[in-house]
């Protein structure tokens, strides 16, 4: 508007220094206006922003000091006038551009009413200038010609160096790539370099582990086994199993396996393996021959006429031992070559405990002195007792215990080094009953030769688990090295039981406390054998029990008989016999004798009893108490005994009571009748209505009294007389006369009671009459 104004002829107004300030104050609110619509500060043109610097310039100290801070950012201006505020922004003259304008308005000497003047000064000093500074450039053409050519050269200059500079790029660039491969190649002969002595050292290593030392193949594939070279063989069998581990994967890597060189070394070690255990398997099968025909040559080693020989393996099993590391490496080199050698070995030591077994059965039986004829323990009728009791046959028994206590214990001992020897995975313990066994036989020689030798043969292979496999394996080993050996065993049972039957109460005895010694697995064969001649000892026994039955029964076939019969007693000095003989073993196998035999004897008893009933009671129960009489101690004692002595004591009783009554009624038949008649009729009648029965009345009661009773002293003796004559066993007759008189006294007794009941007013002689009357007899 200003602007506008200037350029019109009217003339402008005379402007006071107040209507200056409202126009600077106005021009700031209009820049201010324009800044905050804008966001920027407006290009002003002519003299105004002059004019307004020098404006604000004298206005400066009419700011104060706390609006002209320049941390709040624009700086008010405060007018006294009009309260109109303007804001000037400190940016809006740099500081330069003020210095000059200060040294330029210094120049001019005008006051600030001559603004127009000096603005319109200033447009022609900037019009000379332009003007002077065109005309240098006229004048300065051929120069300006000149710096362009130089220009244009300095450009193709440039644009060569450019060119060339990618030239030298792209060299560089070449030359870079080919350093970089240079050192990849270094880089790779170095790892290779490195490679290839780390091969070098492995391919060392190989060559000394596929190296086989020139000793060690000598002794492998001719190497003599005599006991001196056998640690040099062991070294060489150490040194080939670790040669052969380590050619395998776990230990050689597998990377090597397949080298062609490793190959052939792990097939030339294989060949020598095998040509070693060749050699070896046919040296100690040849070895096991020679050691048992050596000691078959020898007749020292075995039992002779009057001289029992204990077998003693100490010195075969001391050379065995030589060769049990052998053995050891053996199985871990080819384990399938320890059948036939284990074949070999028992097939040749079977040879020998079969012969030392034959030989020392064969010497026990001749030097034991015992009864040459069999005893019948049941048969016949008289002249038996003595001999039985004085025949001494104990000696047969302790020559079956010797048999066991010498040859259970050499078998637990054979069984025990077989298992260890021939390697298998199980244990073997010696049980402590064998030991102590071998012990009670008397025999002086150290026990300590018995040292099998075999606990440090590999003391780090101490394996204790089981293994089911090699536990069959080792039965059928064993079987292979005892077989045949019980049959001297069982002919030593059988000489014994034809001798006295008893003894296979003692022997089962013995046999029963040898069987739960054997519990190690290396016993197996010891059990079964054991078991074995129990049972056999049991099948003769109870033989000898069913044909003593027979015997027992045979009895009853036989004419008539009174009196005890004669299995009764032998049957009390027969069990006797078995008490002596069991020694607190072999209860279970007696108590079944007992049964049997007491059984069978009571049922025969009771058949020849019934053959004469007349005399039926008198035999029962003389039968009855010569058993109770004759097993009395026994019973005491013997539980089983004690039962069946209970069972004839109330069979005794009751053949008593029966052939009491038989002989009381015998003599007094007509007196207790009338009594039985009485009681009949009390259970339908009244007492005083029984006189006024038909043979009841009180002459019927007076004849039957003096029927009766009168002579009663000769009756009693006749019943007395009866009772004596046909009784067998006098020592019976006291106590069967006072059961006799006793029963006599209780019936009289009922019957007096009942007369003075029925019959108030008849007398008959009172209890107290009888009871002194039969005192007296």
């Amino acid at each position: 508007g200003f602007d506008n104004l200037r350029s019109q002829s009217v003339t402008p107004p005379q402007w006071t220094m107040r209507n200056v300030d409202d126009r600077n104050r106005l021009l700031l609110c209009i820049l201010n206006i324009c800044k905050d619509v804008l966001g920027r500060l407006p290009k002003v043109v002519g003299i105004d922003v002059v004019e307004m610097a020098l404006w604000a310039k004298e206005n400066t100290p009419a700011i104060t000091k706390q609006q002209a801070n320049p941390q709040n950012g624009p700086v008010p201006s405060v007018a006294e006038e009009g309260e109109m505020t303007v804001t000037v922004e400190r940016d809006l003259v740099s500081q330069a551009e003020e210095e000059d304008m200060e040294s330029l308005l210094g120049t001019y000497v005008m006051g600030i009413g001559e603004a127009e003047a000096f603005s319109e000064r200033l447009k022609r000093e900037l019009q000379a200038l332009e003007a002077a500074n065109v005309h240098a450039i006229l004048e300065n053409e051929p120069l300006i010609d000149e710096v362009l050519h130089g220009l244009e050269s300095a450009t193709n200059c440039v644009e060569d160096m450019d060119e060339w500079l990618g030239i030298f790029n792209v060299k560089l660039r070449h030359m870079r790539e080919d350093i970089e491969s240079i050192e990849t190649r270094n880089n790779k002969l170095e790892m290779q370099s490195v490679n290839n002595k780390a091969l070098i050292e492995e391919l060392d290593k190989l060559l000394e582990r596929l190296r086989i030392p020139s000793e060690y193949a000598a002794c492998l594939t001719g190497g003599s086994f005599d006991e001196s070279r056998m640690p040099k063989n062991i070294e060489a069998c150490e040194w080939l199993t670790n040669a052969l581990q380590g050619l395998e994967v776990p230990s050689l890597d597998s990377s090597f396996s397949n080298m062609r060189a490793v190959k052939e070394k792990r097939a030339e070690v294989d060949k020598l393996k095998t040509t070693f255990v060749r050699r070896a398997s046919e040296f100690l099968r040849t070895y096991f021959s020679s050691l048992v025909d050596f000691m078959m040559s020898d007749k020292s080693y075995f039992s002779q006429r009057g001289q029992l020989k204990r077998p003693d393996h100490a010195d075969l099993r001391y050379k065995c031992r030589t060769y049990a590391r052998l053995l050891q490496h053996l199985r871990s080199l080819d384990k399938n070559c320890l059948g036939p050698l284990r074949k070999a070995y028992c097939t040749s030591l079977n040879l020998l405990l079969r012969r030392e077994a034959r030989e020392f059965a064969n010497e026990l039986r001749s030097s034991t002195k015992a009864s040459k004829n069999p005893i019948v323990w049941f048969e016949g009728l008289t002249g038996l007792n003595q001999s039985v009791n004085n025949a001494d046959t104990s000696a047969a028994s302790e020559a079956y215990a010797k048999m066991l206590t010498i040859f259970i214990p050499l078998l637990v001992d054979e069984s025990s080094f077989f298992a260890h020897f021939m390697c298998f995975e199980v244990p073997t313990l010696l049980p402590p009953e064998g030991i102590a066994n071998r012990n009670k036989a008397g025999d002086d020689k150290d026990d300590a030769d018995d040292d099998l030798g075999i606990i440090d043969i590999d003391e780090n292979d101490n394996k204790a688990g089981q293994n089911s496999a090699d536990l069959e394996a080792l039965n059928e080993s064993l079987h292979d090295l005892l077989d045949g050996i019980q049959e001297d065993f069982f002919a030593v049972v059988d000489w014994a039981g034809k001798i006295d039957p008893m003894c296979c109460i003692s022997m089962h005895g013995i046999t029963e406390r040898y069987i739960p010694g054997q519990k190690a697995d290396a016993a197996g064969f010891v059990r079964i054998l054991l078991d074995d001649l129990e049972s056999r000892i049991s099948v003769q026994f109870s033989r000898f029990v069913e044909e003593t039955c027979h015997q027992i029964e045979r009895n009853e076939r036989n004419v008539r008989q009174l009196g005890v019969l004669s299995f009764i007693p032998r049957f009390a000095t027969l069990a006797t016999r078995m008490e002596h003989y069991i020694q607190g073993q072999s209860r279970d196998l007696v108590d079944q004798a007992y049964t049997k035999f007491v059984t069978i004897m009571f049922v025969t008893l009771d058949k020849i009893a019934q053959t004469d009933l007349k005399y039926q009671d008198i035999m029962l129960l003389e039968n009855y108490a010569s058993f109770q009489n004759s097993l009395y101690d026994l019973a005491n004692v013997v539980p089983t005994l004690a039962k069946f002595y209970h069972q004839a004591s109330e069979s005794y009783e009751q053949a008593c009571a029966r052939h009491i009554n038989t002989i009381i009624y015998y003599q007094f038949e007509r007196l207790f009748q009338f009594a039985r008649r009485i009681e009949d009729l009390m259970c339908t009648i009244t007492p005083e209505e029984i006189p006024f029965q038909i043979g009841l009345s009180k002459a019927d009661l007076r004849k039957v009294i003096k029927h009766g009773l009168s002579g009663v002293d000769k009756s009693i003796t006749a019943m007395y007389k009866r009772l004596q004559k046909n009784l067998a066993s006098e020592e019976l007759l006291p106590s069967l006369w006072d059961k006799c008189k006793k029963e006599f006294l209780d019936k009289y007794e009922s019957f007096v009671k009942l007369i003075n009941k029925v019959y108030p007013t008849e007398t008959i002689p009172s209890i107290s009459e009888m009871r002194g009357l039969l005192a007296s007899m």
